[in-house]
C-alpha cells in the first residue's frame, strides 16, 4: 500500500466500510468469482423463513431486545446483572453506567468462542453452562468477586492495575478451566486483558467505565449515534488487538486481506470486520439508554460475522463450499476462506433483515438489525447447528486465538 492518504485508511474503521466491502464480496460471490464459496440467493427466502420461525418461537409478541451481552446474563430466568445492580446500590446513574461499561468491556473481550467441551458450573442453579452464556456468567462472577479491581473496597469495577497483572492462571481459576474442562485461547484472552490495561493507561483512562463518561459528555445529555460509539471503541481499544494490519501508525484491528477486494484503491485488498468491537458497541448502547441518553442510527452498525450467523447461511445452503473437504479442515482466521465467509455473512445478514421486516410489515426503525440478530439469526444459527450436529458446533472449524471469534 502506498505511504499516502491515511484518511482513506481511517475509513476502514467505520461500519460503512465494513458494509461496503462485504457487499463487494457478495457481488463477487454472485458472479462465481470467489475461490471457496458459491452463493445461492434463491435459498434466502427459506433461510429468512427459518429465522422468522425462530423469532416467533422466542418472542411471540415481537418484544425483541437488542443483540447485546446483557442477554447472556439471564440464566434460568434470572437476570444476574439486574440482581447485582440492585444489590450494589450505586450512588447515581453515572456510577452505575461506569460499572456497567466495566463489566461489558471485559465480558465481551472474553467472549471469543469457548469450544465445544468447556462448561461453567453455576453456583446458583447448579447448571453446567457452555459457550457464550457460560463465558458471560463466568466473567460476571469474577466481576462480582472483585477479580478485575485493584481496590478491595470497590470490587464492582475494572481498573488498569488489575488488568495489567491478570494472568492466565487467574483467568483459568475464574473460568473453572482444567485438563478435563479446556477453554480455547485462554492465554490469548489473558493477554488481551493485559493489553486493555496498557492501552487504557496510555489514553489516560483509569478504567473502561471512563468511556461511559466520555460518551455521555459527547451526547451533551441528549443523543448519540451508534457509529460514534464504535469510533470511540476503536479509538480507545484499537491498540489491544494482536499485531495484524496497520498503516501509517493506524491499527486496523479485525481487518484481513483478500486479493479481489477494492482493486486500484489505496486500501486495495483489505476487508474490515471489527466484529468484537461492534458486538461491544451494541452492548454499550443500553447503559446509555438507562441513563436517559438516546442512541440513534443503530442500523449503521453491521451484522456480526461470527460462526452462528455464518453457520446459519452454510447450514441452510445459502452459502456452499466449493470444496466439500473444507468442511473437515481447520482454518486460520486470516485465511481467504474465512475472510470470504465472514464478509458474505455481513452482506447476507442485511438481506435477511430486509426479508424478515417485509414479512412482518415492520420498518428498519421498528425492527433494527440488532433485533434481527438477537431474535433472529444468532438464535437460528444455534438452532440449526443443534439439528445438524451433535453438540451444536459450527459447520466450519476455525483455529482461533480467542481474539476474533
Amino acid at each position: 500500500m502506498p505511504d499516502t492518504n491515511p484518511e482513506a485508511v481511517r475509513q476502514l474503521l467505520k461500519p460503512a466500510a465494513v458494509r461496503e466491502r462485504a457487499q463487494e464480496m457478495l457481488r463477487l460471490g454472485l458472479e462465481g468469482r470467489l475461490a471457496h464459496f458459491s452463493v445461492h440467493p434463491e435459498r434466502l427466502p427459506a433461510c429468512a423463513a427459518y429465522v422468522l420461525e425462530t423469532i416467533r418461537q422466542n418472542y411471540p409478541a415481537l418484544d425483541i431486545p437488542f443483540h447485546a451481552r446483557w442477554r447472556h446474563f439471564i440464566i434460568a430466568g434470572m437476570d444476574r446483572w439486574q440482581l447485582l445492580d440492585a444489590k450494589a446500590h450505586f450512588p447515581d446513574a453515572r456510577a452505575r453506567g461506569r460499572a456497567a461499561y466495566d463489566l461489558a468491556v471485559v465480558s465481551v473481550l472474553l467472549d471469543a468462542g469457548a469450544g465445544a467441551d468447556w462448561r461453567y458450573r453455576d453456583a446458583v442453579t447448579g447448571q453446567s453452562i457452555g459457550r457464550s452464556e457460560g463465558l458471560a456468567l463466568a466473567s460476571l462472577d469474577m466481576f462480582a468477586a472483585g477479580a478485575f479491581s485493584g481496590d478491595p473496597a470497590q470490587p464492582l469495577r475494572v481498573d488498569v492495575a488489575a488488568l495489567e497483572h491478570l494472568d492466565a492462571e487467574a483467568l483459568a481459576a475464574g473460568f473453572q478451566v482444567s485438563d478435563g474442562n479446556p477453554l480455547i485461547g485462554l492465554g490469548g484472552r489473558a493477554a488481551l486483558l493485559n493489553r486493555l490495561g496498557e492501552e487504557l493507561e496510555k489514553q489516560g483512562l483509569a478504567r473502561p467505565g471512563d468511556l461511559f463518561d466520555r460518551l455521555v459528555e459527547a451526547a451533551e445529555g441528549r443523543s448519540i449515534r451508534a457509529a460514534y460509539i464504535l469510533s470511540q471503541v476503536l479509538e480507545v481499544l484499537g491498540g489491544i488487538w494482536p499485531s495484524r494490519l496497520s498503516y501509517a501508525g493506524i491499527a486496523l484491528g479485525d481487518s484481513w486481506k483478500h486479493p479481489l477486494i477494492a482493486p486500484g484503491e489505496i486500501t486495495a485488498g483489505i476487508v474490515p470486520f471489527h466484529k468484537l468491537s461492534q458486538w461491544l458497541s451494541y452492548s454499550l448502547i443500553e447503559p446509555l439508554q438507562w441513563a436517559g441518553i438516546q442512541v440513534v442510527g443503530i442500523d449503521d452498525l453491521t451484522g456480526l460475522p461470527e460462526y452462528r450467523n455464518g453457520g446459519l447461511l452454510l447450514d441452510l445452503g445459502v452459502l456452499e463450499l466449493k470444496d466439500p473437504a473444507d468442511a473437515v479442515r481447520g482454518h486460520e482466521v486470516g485465511s481467504q476462506l474465512v475472510v470470504e465467509w465472514r464478509a458474505l455473512t455481513v452482506a447476507l445478514l442485511d438481506r435477511i433483515g430486509e426479508l424478515v421486516r417485509a414479512e412482518l410489515g415492520l420498518s428498519a426503525e421498528q425492527l433494527p438489525l440488532a433485533k434481527v440478530l438477537e431474535g433472529g439469526t444468532w438464535a437460528a444459527g444455534r438452532r440449526i447447528a443443534r439439528e445438524k450436529r451433535e453438540g451444536g458446533g459450527p459447520p466450519l472449524t476455525i483455529v482461533s486465538d480467542g481474539t476474533v471469534f
